[in-house]
């Protein structure tokens, strides 16, 4: 049996609609991963820029995915947050669970470099919050909270509620989680972090992290993406960074931030009520038929 040499990728097709498309693969090279993917997330707040067309033209560069195809407001092929199993390439890869920053789409060819091993605690259900974390962890170092500070952190989608988990894990330090959405209360509640409305947030804080889901917000949550603190650049790299936020990812408690899974197929179905503004998803995850490819 040959091995399949097309995919199956969702496309924002204009603004407000999306399809799946039928797309030819590359041709491997010595040095690439051929992945099928076993789920993705949606990064709802970016990808509701990008689904609606409302990338702003100054923004273009700055949000663009590693493996985007097409151009703003489209048609473009877009997202950052896959996991899947290697069927090719070299030898210690192949059969692993890894993560990648590939737009959705059921099979890809990506080089090695690119994909990060899921490590074993870590299901690969759950290892879609990869991205999301890797943000997390730069905006904690960004803010550099300190031992037994008051930290208040602004916004509660996923990114905002790593945050705070995080921090809520660094020694004497007093986090509280912000947002003007009162059911977020349960979401704080289950990841051990207080939670408060704007108007009764605290005033006396050490430090105050903005992650709210505002369009400067998210903007600016996509510029850290790829930048590392200055005093880390000589030490650490993007390898090394996602592999950290994989494995923060063992906690099961972590599950509570997706909010609901479906099938690929039914993505553009899905995608106008999910991407819309009465939308209270966090983490959509994308499941992928099982199918396996031959050697």
């Amino acid at each position: 049996m040959s091995v399949p040499d097309t995919a199956q990728a969702f496309w924002v097709t204009r603004p407000g609609h999306g399809a799946i498309q039928s797309e030819p693969l590359p041709a491997m090279g010595q040095n690439d991963v051929r992945v099928r993917a076993l789920y993705s997330g949606v990064s709802r707040g970016t990808e509701s820029l990008v689904f609606h067309g409302r990338v702003p033209s100054s923004e273009t560069q700055r949000m663009r995915a590693p493996f985007q195809v097409g151009e703003f407001p489209g048609p473009v092929k877009y997202g950052y947050c896959s996991v899947g199993r290697v069927t090719h390439g070299p030898q210690a890869l192949v059969d692993q669970t890894v993560f990648c920053l590939h737009p959705h789409q059921d099979r890809y060819i990506v080089p090695a470099t690119m994909v990060v091993p899921v490590p074993a605690d870590v299901p690969a259900y759950r290892a879609v919050l990869a991205a999301n974390m890797e943000t997390a962890i730069n905006g904690v170092w960004d803010a550099n909270p300190m031992l037994g500070e008051r930290v208040c952190v602004v916004g509660g989608g996923v990114v905002g509620a790593l945050v705070a988990y995080l921090c809520a894990r660094i020694a004497g330090v007093q986090v509280q989680l912000i947002d003007i959405n009162g059911e977020r209360e349960a979401l704080a509640d289950a990841l051990g972090v207080p939670f408060a409305l704007p108007e009764q947030a605290p005033a006396d804080q050490d430090c105050v992290i903005h992650a709210s889901g505002h369009p400067e917000g998210l903007r600016l949550a996509m510029s850290l993406v790829g930048q590392l603190p200055a005093k880390l650049q000589p030490r650490w790299n993007y390898q090394r960074r996602l592999a950290l936020a994989l494995r923060l990812l063992a906690d099961p408690t972590l599950d509570v931030l997706i909010s609901g899974e479906s099938n690929f197929m039914d993505l553009p179905a899905l995608a106008p009520a999910l991407f819309g503004p009465g939308s209270k998803a966090l983490c959509h995850r994308i499941r992928y038929p099982v199918q396996d490819e031959p050697e």
